[in-house]
């Protein structure tokens, strides 16, 4: 739990209101009794009074404790934060913010003033996005090194899901995400598909939904597999060199969750294309995928990852069967898409040496 210091509130007041700012006190709720260079914290909110432009004024500051709830991460209670600034001022009565910002690494006290967006800055990475790989492969065939940066793959993921955690609410978070979240299955199916989809249909959706709510139940004894993941690991977020070396955009969902999540990611992918020109999983990315997919359980010993894999799939399916973001899929593609979303939930143990079954 960050502690806000007494000398840290008086530089950031002077930061937003000028350097003729003063502290004349600061406190507990109720009591402004000088406390020194104490730290504050632990989620109890601070009253301070200051004096600037020669007016006495009063403010709280508070900082959100983290918990079980949502709120693991600092992340969780900025957007909590964000919201509270944004939208408490146009409410009647509510109490007005007075100002917004983050504790940096140094327990400074940064403002941040009149946001409206925030951004990120990356480093420039050499490279070309793996799917256009997979569009040469389908036209081509493949090259030598295909099978080995497909390997290359599942050694990767195995080096990143070794970091484990232990934090069953955690564990339990993720899996409530995968079902619940916009992003995630039920705001896909909400979202990414008009209603009375003529490929699948209402009645389809919520048997399927009904279908997850037991797999939820099941996943509930899978905490201990809490580990590090990417979160979106698929061909538009993979860099690939004309030497085989790669490198990943985009982590996304949290920075723990489910090994099977990102194995699922990168398979369903191979399945699609290779349904382009095939019925089923065939021909060099049917190779493609048994190479990714045997790499990864023999570096990983992960045999149990077959026992929780079928949401993880549902989600994949789900996204690339969608008709907002893959438009031109032929009509065959997209059938045995949704064939294969409806059917993986059947089975307790992902049959990956023959997944073609679940296409039918």
């Amino acid at each position: 739990m960050i502690e806000l210091k007494v000398q840290a509130i008086e530089t950031y007041l002077r930061r937003v209101y000028g350097d003729d700012v003063r502290l004349l006190g600061a406190g507990d709720i109720g009591s402004l009794d000088a406390q020194g260079m104490k730290g504050f914290g632990y989620g109890k909110p601070l009253l301070v009074r200051f004096e600037t432009g020669g007016e006495v004024r009063e403010a709280v500051f508070s900082v959100m404790k983290g918990d079980k709830y949502g709120h693991q991460f600092y992340w969780d209670r900025a957007a909590i934060l964000m919201f509270q600034y944004e939208t408490s001022a146009r409410m009647e009565r509510h109490v007005h913010p007075l100002g917004f910002g983050y504790v940096n690494g140094s327990d400074a006290l940064i403002p941040v003033v009149d946001p409206k967006e925030f951004f990120i800055v990356n480093e420039k990475l050499e490279g070309h996005d793996y799917f256009l790989d997979l569009e040469r492969i389908r036209a081509h065939g493949l090259l030598d090194r295909d099978l080995e940066t497909a390997r290359e793959f599942a050694r990767w993921l195995a080096r990143v899901h070794a970091e484990k955690l232990d934090d069953p609410p955690l564990y339990s978070r993720r899996i409530r995400n995968l079902l619940g979240a916009s992003e995630c299955i039920l705001g896909l199916v909400d979202e990414a598909f008009p209603r009375d989809y003529a490929f699948f249909g209402e009645d389809r959706f919520r048997a399927l939904e009904k279908r997850l709510i037991d797999w939820r139940w099941k996943l509930k004894g899978y905490a201990h597999r809490l580990s590090a993941v990417h979160g979106d690991f698929h061909p538009w977020n993979v860099l690939v060199t004309d030497d085989g070396d790669f490198s990943v955009l985009d982590r996304s969902r949290g920075e723990w969750g489910e090994p099977g999540g990102d194995l699922a990611s990168m398979a369903v992918n191979y399945l699609l294309w290779s349904l382009y020109d095939h019925e089923k999983l065939a021909g060099p990315f049917r190779e493609l995928y048994l190479a990714y997919f045997g790499e990864y359980l023999e570096r990983t010993g992960d045999t149990e990852v077959l026992e929780v894999l079928a949401p993880f799939c549902v989600f994949r399916g789900l996204v690339i069967a969608s008709p907002e973001w893959y438009p031109d899929h032929p009509e065959a593609v997209r059938r045995r898409l949704f064939n294969f979303v409806s059917n993986v939930l059947k089975d307790d143990v992902f049959d990956w040496e023959h997944v073609n079954r679940y296409l039918e």
